[in-house]
């Protein structure tokens, strides 16, 4: 279990939040930097991880905002980016033992530092990266509002989506959650991300609502409302900038709108982490 550690912040042991799901496109990026910028605009210190060795999307925002940084003479708050360096011996199984045993050290190391550990995983599946969710105090899931996505999480019935088991990333995640509770003494708090949710009321809509809500019973997981399809996270991303660079007032009116609702669906998601993660540092203080 770890203990308690003043890290002369707030005198209490750095969250760690993991971003994770095994299947692109889901908006797993967009999640992660928003996280990671709405917990240090809200005063927090955060240190993040990037274990998607081969997109790199994380670490590439932050050079892009670095040099955006440069060309505009401009000082950006900048997370403190800690890289693991992967085994150079791929998928033999003793590195693959020592490789987790190095992470394991490497997560305690960061400890003392921060309020927050925030870890990008890749979209795929690999042994670090499912690693990587057994460190987490809240793990966030994004999913596409699709049953295409959803495939990942549960397996339906195709005459009456009724769910008939675990997704083979549920599963993953389960495992993860026992390792956990075997070594820290305490549970992961799952967060399920609806992204790009319907503004109308459609039958695939209702079809979802309807399963998720099982799924939220059955695998214990909170279900909550994401990011919509907006054009500002992609136009910010070259840039290197988020919502919290960019005031409201600044261009027209129809982006005006999309920042004010998108700043929204972020704070929303900011208050369910940090809610969950507070009453994760109390588990593993009473424990």
């Amino acid at each position: 279990m770890y203990e308690t550690v003043s890290n002369g912040l707030n005198n209490q042991r750095a969250r760690c939040i993991v971003v994770g799901n095994e299947k692109g496109g889901s908006g797993k990026s967009t999640t992660v930097i928003n996280l990671i910028f709405g917990l240090m605009d809200s005063g927090h210190n955060v240190i993040c991880v990037d274990l998607d060795f081969r997109q790199r999307t994380l670490s590439r925002f932050l050079e892009c905002r670095t040099a955006y940084g440069e060309v505009t003479d401009q000082t950006l708050d900048m997370p403190d980016l800690r890289r693991f360096s992967p085994s150079a011996l791929g998928a033999v199984a003793t590195a693959r033992g020592a490789e987790l045993s190095r992470f394991d050290t490497f997560m305690k190391g960061l400890q003392g530092n921060a309020d927050y550990i925030v870890i990008d995983t890749p979209g795929n599946d690999t042994v670090l990266g499912a690693h990587a969710h057994s460190h987490a105090d809240v793990l966030v899931t994004p999913i596409n509002d699709s049953f295409i996505d959803l495939d990942v999480i549960a397996r339906l019935s195709p005459l009456d989506m009724h769910v008939t088991g675990p997704g083979h990333y549920t599963e993953s995640v389960w495992e993860q959650r026992i390792v956990k509770q075997a070594r820290d003494k305490c549970d992961t708090d799952w967060i399920v991300l609806r992204n790009r949710l319907g503004a109308l009321e459609s039958n695939n809509k209702r079809s979802m609502d309807t399963v998720m809500k099982e799924l939220v019973k059955r695998f214990g997981f909170k279900a909550l409302p994401g990011f919509g399809e907006r054009v500002i996270f992609r136009e910010l991303f070259l840039k290197g900038l988020t919502l919290f660079d960019v005031a409201a007032s600044d261009g027209d009116n129809r982006r005006t709108m999309s920042h004010v609702a998108a700043k929204h669906e972020v704070r929303k998601l900011l208050g369910a982490v940090t809610t969950a993660a507070t009453a994760s540092g109390q588990n593993h203080v009473a424990a």
